[in-house]
């Protein structure tokens, strides 16, 4: 399973998984010494805290598929940044996001040629719940700010 996990970040660590009806959930931790401040970009290796984050991603054998990461806050050692701490982040990821980016690709390819409720309908289906409404926003946010 870890080099599942590691096609999806090279620096998550794969710590366990559980399979509960048709979702797999599959708990990660960053393995990165160090982690740059995204205010400023000096590298910090101080921890502040840990917390989880969940989010989703494509399937696994026909399962959905939730990840939990021990996501880390860390310290901004530059004294000249605005921000005192800040949360790790990851290519895969938007800020604040539920969905991995590869995920969102796949909703919307499914949801380019058909309804949003069509496109509900056979997401639901072994690859992610989503609703009409969180489809047609991400058709609106990729087709309007591109």
């Amino acid at each position: 399973m870890d080099e599942f996990i590691k096609m999806l970040d090279e620096n998550l660590e794969y710590l366990g998984h559980e399979i509960l009806d048709d979702m797999v959930i599959i708990h990660v931790a960053s393995n990165r010494k160090e982690v740059r401040c995204p205010y400023c970009g000096s590298i910090s290796n101080k921890r502040h805290s840990t917390y989880e984050r969940s989010f989703q991603d494509l399937p696994i054998m026909g399962k959905k598929c939730k990840l939990i990461i021990n996501n880390r806050k860390m310290f901004c050692l530059n004294s000249d940044c605005a921000h005192t701490t800040f949360a790790e982040k990851f290519d895969f990821l938007f800020s604040k996001g539920k969905k991995t980016k590869r995920l969102l690709d796949k909703i919307i390819d499914v949801s380019i040629s058909t309804s949003s409720v069509a496109a509900s309908n056979i997401l639901k289906d072994g690859i992610v719940t989503v609703g009409k409404s969180t489809i047609c926003n991400l058709l609106k946010k990729r087709y309007t700010s591109s």
